[in-house]
């Protein structure tokens, strides 16, 4: 099976019709809950007088919203790619993920508000046996809805589904947060329903900001799951040709939907045939293990054939290792005519000013070697 097989076979159709099914039901499910139980509430506040239960009504409103928005999402990103969009449409769902930490927060907002009105001119609440009944059944409902949508979320890798799910736990919070407030009155007269509300509003708009900030920094280009990457780099190191897999980058083209490219340090005694063959075995393990497109190879080659550069690229990684900031040297070269040592260094993030790393390495390697020419490249902590 050659790559370009690979990339045709990427989105597999059975397997890309089977999640969309699955988080349209799921978001299904949830809408029809939601409606249920928004109009469960909204009587129940109302009749009662009760601003918590009437915010928290329309907090099941906005889920069922956020609901259509994540079917809408997952129709839109399930589109094959076209010119415009060569690499598909999957980001889409981060999209969509953004639309509902939005739908959240404006929730939140106007509850808060609301509650604040309340607390300024307060309310008598008058709560019968049914209602209360009825707000304790759906605090079991959304505990129930809450828990399994957020497993499929995370079982079909939908960031919009389990951003659902986590609203739909919160709502049973703040639902049974109501039945506390109903006790207090019922027993020692005291109304705290306003205030329940005004603190249900600032948890609700706390959640929003934690669902914007994560989907963002999906749009954004977030690190590589840490997971992943040593997986990867684990199945490509498992070939004894290669001594090491570097400078890993996966693109994420919506979830589940990897490109990346690497570098691998292979003996320089293969010829063309044998790496090309080589480089065409990796990305075929790489694809039907990790379902990731490598859509590109570099080849770093290590000496082998001459002692004195084997030895010298030993000392150089001596040296470069005494560096508490370096995490990783790879590329090494060395052409004796030339006079020039080439390698790259990898960086932590930690390090204040990763420049300064780059000549302090320098320094000391030339310190070592001063009569050779020294080009040090600086490469990401991608994965």
């Amino acid at each position: 099976m050659s790559k370009d097989d690979n990339i045709l076979k990427n989105e597999d159709p059975g397997m890309k019709k089977s999640r969309d099914a699955v988080i349209v039901r799921t978001s299904i499910i949830g809408i029809i809950a939601n409606v249920f139980l928004a109009a469960f509430k909204a009587f129940v506040g109302l009749t009662s007088n009760s601003i918590a239960i009437v915010m928290d009504a329309v907090n099941n409103l906005s889920d069922a919203a956020s609901s259509v928005i994540t079917i809408v999402g997952t129709k839109l990103a399930g589109k094959e790619p076209d010119r415009k969009h060569p690499f598909g449409y999957g980001r889409i769902e981060y999209l969509s993920a953004m639309m509902i930490s939005f739908l959240v927060l404006y929730a939140g907002i106007t509850a808060f508000v609301e509650s604040v009105k309340k607390i300024i001119s307060p309310g008598t609440p008058d709560y019968s046996a049914a209602s209360l009944i009825i707000v304790a059944v759906a605090v079991a409902v959304k505990i129930l809805l809450g828990r399994y949508v957020k497993s499929v979320g995370k079982k079909v890798n939908s960031d919009s589904l389990v951003n659902s799910g986590e609203d739909a736990t919160l709502d049973s919070v703040i639902s049974a947060s109501t039945l506390v407030a109903a006790a207090l009155y019922l027993t020692l007269h005291i109304s705290l329903e306003a205030w329940l509300g005004a603190v249900i509003a600032l948890v609700i708009i706390k959640s929003g900001f934690e669902m914007l900030r994560e989907t963002i920094s999906h749009i954004l280009g977030k690190r590589a799951d840490q997971q992943l990457a040593r997986d990867i780099k684990e199945t490509v190191n498992s070939y004894p040709e290669i001594s090491g897999a570097y400078d890993l980058v996966l693109h994420d083209y919506g979830p589940d939907s990897y490109n990346g490219s690497l570098h691998i340090e292979v003996p320089d005694t293969l010829s063309a045939d044998e790496l090309d063959t080589l480089i065409r075995r990796v990305t075929d393990s790489v694809y039907q293990k990790h379902d990731v497109i490598l859509t590109a190879i570099g080849v770093y080659s290590v000496n082998t054939k001459d002692a004195d550069v084997v030895e010298v690229r030993k000392n150089v990684l001596k040296i470069v290792k005494s560096n508490p900031y370096v995490l990783q040297m790879h590329g090494f070269h060395l052409d004796k005519e030339e006079k020039k040592i080439r390698f790259d260094i990898v960086v932590s993030f930690d390090a204040g000013e990763r420049r300064q790393v780059q000549k302090e390495v320098y320094e000391k390697v030339l310190q070592a070697y001063p009569d050779y020419t020294l080009q040090i490249a600086v490469d990401m902590d991608f994965s």
